[in-house]
């Protein structure tokens, strides 16, 4: 009674339904491709990110996801993230090795690509995508240039919707 209801309780079936459809998803082709693509992306935007002078903790990357360090910058991760989230940029604040910054605030910033892939993008987006980070993390306060920001991002998600055949029915 210490362990069943609270911490273990019986299979659930549509959870069991969803892991056999991702499993069979996972051995396809095109989700290998889609995964390979990925990781494409994640090092075209770390490389740029680090071509134009941001500190990624690991150097680089090989897998989806970059953990920026913004401690030169000035910036907190808290402050980047609210400042992308406004122009449509979503990524999480992070703490770095050593950060002197609690969980709430941060250093850094995690920055990952299976959402942009989702959509379609590929690394020429990736390079443009590097360029809107450096565009907003080195002038938080330029609202001109957010907005600028903004409509560019609204306009990459409508040149890359999610769920294409929901938008081509609805015409």
């Amino acid at each position: 009674e210490k362990i069943f209801p609270g911490m273990q309780g019986g299979p659930l079936m549509h959870i069991i339904a969803a892991k056999a459809v991702a499993f069979k998803e996972a051995l396809s082709e095109e989700f290998r491709q889609y995964q390979a693509q990925i990781v494409k992306n994640a090092r075209t935007l770390a490389d740029d990110l680090l071509v134009d002078g941001f500190r990624l903790v690991s150097g680089g990357t090989d897998n989806h996801l970059m953990l920026v360090d913004l401690t030169d910058l000035g910036i907190t991760g808290m402050e980047a993230q609210e400042t992308l989230d406004r122009t449509g940029i979503t990524i999480n604040k992070n703490r770095i090795p050593y950060d002197t910054k609690g969980a709430q605030v941060t250093s850094g910033i995690r920055i990952g690509t299976p959402a942009l892939t989702t959509r379609g993008m590929k690394e020429p987006e990736m390079k443009r995508i590097a360029g809107l980070f450096s565009a907003v993390l080195r002038d938080i306060h330029n609202e001109k240039r957010l907005g600028e920001v903004r409509e560019e991002v609204r306009s990459l998600c409508e040149r890359f919707p999610l769920y294409t055949e929901r938008i081509l029915e609805n015409r």
